[in-house]
């Protein structure tokens, strides 16, 4: 394996995450379920975790070596993202700007729940709303060269984290679960996870290559087509391979994309999402979010059910945490959760 050591990385998370046997989720599942097994980083360090900390180690660490004061970054209204930048900004005295994209029109509302809250509760410095289309990449930009006018170093983070800096987290996340699949004695064929953002699926595919371990890595899309999707993943994961100089290449065929569990669009809540949540969180007591993993693990679901995912085999999801974002999907649950509650005597 290549090292890391090279790469300056802040510890947010000064243990490994848990790589857990999801045994009641397997026998709801029933006879068609393979072994699965659930990689923990909804268990990662910062306000309310999730797979951005992974990434933030090493953005923050460029960021802290560039001597920057002032972090912007971009990301929908309900951004884990953005949440988990905002923590680590506050963690290093700097500054956090937040430029957040409303996708879905009329959707934002300044006193929503879930990550929303957290963006005032933790004390963003400021939050600038952009509507679908606008340019968030020029906003941002825009907003740093104000910032070196008032004598300040901006830093800008893209979207997700997703750069080659930001994939170092995910290509340093295989190689844990590399070991971890050593210790616990398994043989995994596949790794499914979220395909958003693309800087996870590409740091774990990176991972994969220069290791050379026989394992698949399944993204579930969330936003785009497959054939965007993993031309974006291909590009990130190539980039990433350059950084650390490694003598592999990355084709097309290395990228696996199921884009059949979108829905109506990004973020819009669907049937196999609610049922993926709601399963389990009342089997395994694990609460997923609604926009990433769990339609992530509808996907995973659905496969087992159809048989492309067969029993004899040994599969790993990961979970990339996001579950304060579930707090703003309340309505979309209790259409199909049933109260079960009694009155006193």
């Amino acid at each position: 394996m290549l090292d890391l050591s090279s790469f300056k990385k802040q510890n947010y998370t000064p243990y490994e995450t848990p790589l857990e046997r999801a045994h009641k989720l397997e026998l709801f599942l029933g006879k068609k379920s393979p072994k699965i097994y659930i990689k923990r980083d909804d268990m990662l360090g910062l306000t309310g975790g999730g797979n951005k900390t992974r990434k933030l180690e090493f953005l923050m660490a460029d960021a802290i070596e560039k001597k920057a004061t002032a972090i912007i970054t971009c990301g929908a209204i309900q951004s884990n993202h953005c949440r988990l930048t905002l923590a680590a900004a506050i963690r290093e005295n700097c500054e956090c700007h937040l430029v957040l994209e409303e996708r879905i029109p009329n959707t934002f509302d300044q006193e929503a729940s879930g990550n929303n809250f957290l963006f005032q509760l933790l004390g963003a410095t400021s939050t600038t709303l952009a509507k679908k289309g606008e340019n968030t990449q020029a906003i941002m930009k825009k907003m740093a060269d104000e910032l070196k006018k008032q004598g300040k170093t901006p830093y800008i983070i893209p979207g997700g984290g997703s750069n080659e800096i930001g994939s170092l987290g995910y290509v340093n996340c295989f190689y844990e679960i590399k070991n971890q699949i050593k210790t616990l004695a398994i043989n995994p064929s596949t790794i499914i996870c979220t395909s958003g953002s693309s800087g996870t699926h590409a740091g774990l595919v990176t991972g994969i290559k220069i290791t050379k371990t026989p394992i698949k890595c399944l993204g579930i899309s969330v936003m785009r087509s497959k054939i965007e999707q993993t031309e974006l993943v291909r590009s990130l994961a190539s980039k990433t391979a350059r950084l650390l100089q490694a003598n592999t290449s990355i084709n097309d065929e290395d990228i696996l994309i199921d884009d059949n569990y979108i829905g109506n669009g990004y973020s819009m809540p669907t049937p196999e999402m609610i049922e993926a949540v709601t399963i389990l969180a009342q089997t395994e007591g694990i609460l997923l979010d609604p926009v990433y993993t769990g339609k992530a693990l509808a996907g995973m679901i659905d496969l087992i059910r159809k048989n492309s995912i067969s029993s004899d085999e040994t599969i790993i999801f990961i979970h990339t945490g996001g579950s304060p974002a579930l707090y703003a999907y309340q309505k979309d649950f209790h259409q199909t959760l049933k109260p079960n509650y009694n009155k006193t005597p």
